[in-house]
């Protein structure tokens, strides 16, 4: 009797242990199919804001073009000036590039895999 008993309990230690892994193992998938889903459209909205940032950006760069080439009389001059201010954009831009994107893209993934 006593070893039935024991035979019993041992049964539902197992089940239970069993329980106890799918449910930890479906809260896993659970929570890496969050993280996955905040982190893909995290990445689509800044694509979005991108892109549209972008275009903003040509239609802005080919009107001032066309301005400066009003001002220097040449066309040439205009969007060679335009280009050179991007040129100077891109340097300063290189020189502080870490603290602009690494950081805030580093914390903003970290709060998304850590905070949850």
């Amino acid at each position: 009797m006593a070893f039935e008993e024991l035979k019993e309990h041992g049964d539902n230690v197992q089940d239970q242990a069993k329980k106890y892994v799918e449910s930890h193992l479906a809260y896993y998938k659970l929570w890496g199919f969050k993280v996955a889903m905040k982190s893909t459209t995290l990445i689509f909205k800044f694509t979005l804001i991108l892109l549209c940032l972008s275009m903003v950006m040509l239609f802005a760069s080919i009107a001032l073009a066309f301005a400066l080439s009003e001002l220097f009389n040449s066309y040439t001059y205009g969007f060679l000036a335009v280009g050179g201010m991007y040129l100077l954009v891109t340097l300063l831009l290189s020189l502080i590039k870490d603290k602009m994107v690494e950081g805030p893209i580093l914390e903003k993934f970290s709060e998304i895999f850590f905070n949850d």
